[in-house]
């Protein structure tokens, strides 16, 4: 647990202050009381230059998600398919006297994928459709639906012979989009049953691991608080200064994975033929696989005089995007430092659009609030963000390494997903994660001390390890609303 002292003292009843400064394991300061140590002992950290800062980019899954136990080897949710009917890629015959659409097979891979039989068991005899190639529209009715495979409709365009207002001859890449339907006076039991489509998602947790050591000899490294508790007790408690520095590197290391694990489908084999390991699903790799991509931004381009801005236009560009998916009103920037100052510089060349004119709603409408925690606000059509620089994107040690990722952007709020081990639906942060937990065992974060110092006889080694061990994974739900910022 957390030490969050002074209180009651209650917080530190796990540990028993010694009334000399004595090396025993139920008076030492572990990766749990850090808060304690912070708190009591500020002139420690301040023995060293903290020549790179704040080094720990920790923070990211604090203020996007929520952490949540989980029981299994498996986390696994349905997500619901669009409301309406619609297609991308049809094929339009205007060289017969029978005017037609062909359906085709989605490409293999491709999140719903649907076979060209599938499509058109959704289309009705009577449907009214719309018919689109590039910006010719025209409007049909489905006369029927036939062929052995059921792959092909007729239909019979409103006003017209054929579909030659398309363009001529054969047409691919034709859209076809259901908009309602027609009947007849006396008509009998006509249209389709359409079942809700649901898309099924799964990932699961890895296990990470780290350790600190130290040897009989170094007990320099230890350092001594004395504590007088309301319970009574008083006396000293120890630490060691370097396991801090192992546990913030461990908690970003926690962080990280989340962000950059990736699956994979085939064994890794390790040393002797090993079993292979899975991965895990990351946020990148979610949005790189259901999300959107966004290469190249340049917010910050600058207008020619009495041009249009043409990084406000880049970044409606993206609105676009987000309208034809879930169009939530609250995201979150995440930035390098770079694409952060771009978008400065876009809403400076808007007249300075800025704070003023979002609602702060997902930080309790507190704009104090949202200052605190690093981000600044700013509405956008019917859209409200948080920005914020992302220290992982900028950090010479992480992704700032690479360059490559300039930013994400995570709505705000909750999605509704079908749990299949509860059988319900459940509202959930787009963004979370599942670490293991039960009765038994709590892997959220465990540590534990092994060797023969300080008081802990498990075996002959004149040292003392510090064990840190997680098991957990992220659940990105709803990645159609996210988008990834990259450089091509």
């Amino acid at each position: 647990m957390a030490g969050t002292f002074p209180g009651t003292g209650a917080e530190l009843n796990h540990l028993t202050p010694r009334p000399v400064k004595g090396l025993f394991g139920d008076n030492y300061l572990s990766i749990a009381d850090m808060d304690f140590t912070k708190q009591f002992l500020p002139e420690v950290y301040e023995k060293e230059i903290e020549r790179y800062g704040n080094r720990t980019i920790a923070g990211f899954l604090r203020m996007v998600g929520a952490e949540m136990p989980m029981a299994s080897d498996v986390i696994v949710w349905s997500e619901q398919g669009r409301l309406h009917v619609a297609f991308e890629d049809c094929t339009v015959d205007n060289t017969n006297a029978t005017t037609t659409i062909t359906f085709v097979d989605d490409a293999a891979g491709t999140a719903g994928a649907q076979t060209a039989t599938q499509k058109a068991a959704l289309v009705a005899t009577g449907a009214t459709i719309t018919i689109a190639k590039g910006s010719k529209v025209v409007k049909a009715r489905v006369n029927s639906v036939f062929t052995a495979a059921d792959t092909t409709i007729t239909v019979t365009p409103y006003g017209a012979g054929n579909l030659s207002a398309l363009g001529a001859g054969a047409l691919t890449g034709v859209k076809v989009m259901i908009y309602g339907s027609e009947y007849g006076k006396g008509s009998g039991n006509v249209g389709n049953s359409i079942d809700a489509k649901f898309t099924q998602f799964n990932n699961k947790p890895i296990i990470l691991r780290d350790k600190y050591s130290v040897n009989g000899s170094d007990v320099a490294q230890i350092g001594w608080v004395e504590v007088t508790t309301e319970a009574g007790t008083s006396g000293y408690l120890w630490y060691l200064k370097s396991e801090h520095e192992a546990r913030i590197r461990f908690e970003d290391q926690l962080e990280m994975s989340m962000i950059e694990a990736v699956k994979d489908d085939g064994a890794i084999l390790g040393s002797a033929g090993a079993a292979g390991f899975k991965g895990s699903e990351g946020l990148f790799a979610a949005i790189e696989d259901r999300g959107l991509i966004y290469n190249d931004p340049d917010f910050g381009a600058v207008p020619a005089v009495g041009a249009a801005n043409p990084g406000i236009a880049e970044f409606d560009a993206i609105l676009a995007e987000l309208d034809k998916q879930g169009a939530i009103e609250e995201n979150m920037l995440f930035l390098d430092r770079s694409t952060s100052l771009s978008i400065d510089n876009m809403l400076a060349y808007q007249n300075g659009l800025g704070a003023g004119g979002t609602s702060y709603g997902v930080f309790e409408n507190s704009e104090d609030m949202a200052l605190n925690l690093g981000f600044s606000g700013f509405r956008r059509g019917s859209y409200d963000f948080y920005k914020t620089d992302w220290k992982y994107l900028n950090d010479s040690t992480t992704r700032g390494l690479v360059n490559d990722v300039l930013g994400v952007i995570v709505p705000a709020g909750v999605s509704t997903v079908y749990d299949q081990q509860l059988g319900q639906n459940i509202q959930r942060p787009f963004l979370h994660v599942r670490y293991r937990a039960s009765e038994a065992d709590d892997r959220k974060m465990k540590s534990w001390i092994t060797g023969s110092v300080g008081g802990n006889f498990t075996s002959a080694d004149d040292e003392m390890n510090v064990h840190f061990l997680s098991e957990r994974a992220l659940c990105t739900q709803g990645a159609n609303n996210f988008v990834l910022l990259k450089k091509s």
